[in-house]
């Protein structure tokens, strides 16, 4: 399964993995069931969760039934603490929408839910992060997850991010971090894949984040940022019942109002 799952994740474009993935897992969800680990987006318990990643799978990540990742997981339990997501009356624009939440932010009355993405066929507009085609001041939230490692010019992409959201809106942007190194990791004149996946894990990223660098982006660009430890939050017990792995810290800013 590990390795089925390492060669589908390389080669298949994301979307139509999850489409795929969605509807092979739940015809066989069942083999998984059990009480050990907990999915906190679908209420759904197993024995355990199945692996995912490209180059050495991660165990216990990928939730069968929702297909949230850990970062999913940690979002999701940062909102439900730390937000009026769930209940206020928002207008979010979500770049690169995850499948694990698309379906569920539409269900949701008090959301006007916008998504936009540069090819994805789930999102409801498409342009490019650069240029986003939407008035200054325009949403109260904005969600951009594991987008920024592909942009060109990525500084540009968060004053763009800036833009759009209104004084007072906030924003969940959350990249892959290297731990062991503050400062990030990019150089333009890489262009080898395989190069580019032994330095910044995917043969598509153009970077890899610094612990201490990137949350200093994020403040260049205007926002005030907080880093918060999901899994400290809830207790180490909950962090593993809810396989929430490396993928703790949740990044979130917010415009000045």
């Amino acid at each position: 399964m590990q390795q089925l799952i390492a060669l589908f994740t390389r080669f298949v474009p994301r979307h139509l993995l999850q489409v795929w993935t969605h509807w092979t897992i739940l015809r066989i969800a069942f083999i998984w069931s059990g009480n050990r680990f907990e999915d906190p987006i679908s209420g759904k318990t197993y024995r355990k969760m199945l692996p995912y990643g490209r180059v050495n799978p991660r165990p216990n990540a990928l939730a069968p039934h929702s297909l949230s990742l850990e970062r999913h997981r940690t979002i999701w339990l940062f909102m439900q603490r730390h937000t009026d997501f769930f209940t206020a009356p928002l207008r979010m624009l979500h770049l690169a929408p995850e499948y694990c939440y698309l379906r569920l932010f539409k269900k949701q009355a008090n959301l006007d839910y916008v998504t936009g993405d540069l090819v994805s066929p789930w999102a409801d507009h498409h342009f490019d992060v650069h240029a986003i085609p939407f008035e200054d001041n325009a949403f109260d939230v904005l969600m951009a997850n594991h987008l920024l490692e592909h942009v060109d010019k990525d500084r540009d992409v968060l004053l763009e991010f800036y833009r759009v959201l209104k004084p007072g809106g906030w924003a969940i942007l959350q990249v892959p971090i290297d731990m062991d190194n503050p400062n990030t990791e990019e150089d333009r004149s890489i262009t080898d894949p395989r190069e580019r996946e032994r330095l910044y894990l995917q043969s598509d990223h153009l970077r890899l984040y610094g612990h201490a660098d990137y949350p200093k982006r994020l403040a260049d660009a205007g926002f005030e940022v907080q880093v918060v430890d999901v899994a400290d939050e809830v207790g180490e017990e909950l962090a593993e019942r809810y396989c929430l792995g490396s993928e703790r810290l949740v990044y979130f800013v917010r415009k000045p109002r």
